[in-house]
C-alpha cells in the first residue's frame, strides 16, 4: 500500500492536512534539536521529511531514516535523504544502546504490535537517550464533530483524486480510530522500558507529540 503511494505520497499528506503536515514536523525537529544528540534514528521514516527536518534542526548529528518500504526509500533517496537502512521496525538491525534519540512519525500506528515496536526502540536508545512519536489522535468535541466526517468522507475522496488509492487512506480513518492516544499511549511508552512519558497535543489535538526518556 505504501510503495503505491509513495511518489505522491508528500502531495497528498500537504493537502490532506492543509499544510500543517511541515509544522508538525518541524516541531518534533526543534523538540529533538533539544536534546542535542549525536545519532538519531528515523524509523518508519517514509520519505525521509521527518528526519531531513531534524538534519536541519541538529546540523551535527548522524540521522538515519529505517524503512521496510523500498519505494518509499527510493523517494527519500530521490529526495536527499542520504543515510537509508530498508529494515522492519519489530526487528532492528542495530546494536542496543546505539542511538541517543529514536523517532516515528505516523509509523507506529501502522505497525503489526505497538508494544513491540516500542520495546525494540528502547533496545537501540542509549541509557539517558529519548524516544519522540509523532501521530494522530482524535480531538474533543467540538472539533471532533467536524474531524470525524472529513476523516472518513471527505478524506478518502480527496486522496483518492491525489493518489489513486483511495482505499489507502479509508484505512488511514480506522487506524487512527484504533490507535491509543493521549494518557494510553503514555503509558504504552512507559510499559514498553521508557520514563516519564508526556502527551502534546497539536492543532486542537488532531495530531500528538509523545516524548519519554530511556
Amino acid at each position: 500500500m505504501f510503495g503505491r503511494v509513495a511518489r505522491r505520497y508528500r502531495l497528498a499528506n500537504l493537502v490532506l492536512s492543509g499544510g500543517w503536515d511541515l509544522w508538525w514536523r518541524r516541531r518534533a525537529a526543534t523538540i529533538v534539536g533539544g536534546w542535542n544528540p549525536r545519532r538519531v534514528l528515523d524509523v518508519a521514516t517514509g520519505s525521509g521529511d521527518l528526519a531531513r527536518s531534524i538534519e536541519r534542526a541538529c546540523p551535527t548529528a548522524e540521522v538515519t531514516g529505517a524503512d521496510f518500504s523500498p519505494e518509499m526509500l527510493a523517494e527519500a533517496r530521490r529526495l536527499g535523504s542520504q543515510r537509508l537502512v530498508q529494515a522492519d521496525a519489530l526487528a532492528l538491525p542495530f546494536k542496543a544502546g546505539e542511538f541517543d534519540v529514536v523517532t516515528v512519525a505516523f509509523g507506529l500506528r501502522n505497525m503489526a504490535s505497538w508494544p513491540a515496536a516500542l520495546a525494540e526502540m528502547a533496545r537501540v536508545i542509549a541509557s539517558g537517550g529519548h524516544v519522540l512519536v509523532l501521530d494522530f489522535s482524535v480531538p474533543p468535541p467540538p472539533l471532533r464533530w467536524l474531524y470525524r466526517p472529513y476523516l472518513h468522507h471527505v478524506l478518502p475522496r480527496l486522496a483518492g483524486c491525489l493518489t489513486g488509492e483511495s482505499d489507502a487512506y479509508r484505512y488511514l480513518g480506522d487506524s487512527i480510530e484504533a490507535f491509543p492516544h493521549g494518557a494510553a499511549l503514555c503509558e504504552l511508552i512507559e510499559g514498553a522500558g521508557f520514563r516519564n512519558a508526556a502527551c502534546q497535543p497539536l492543532t486542537g489535538g488532531v495530531v500528538s507529540i509523545y516524548t519519554a526518556g530511556r
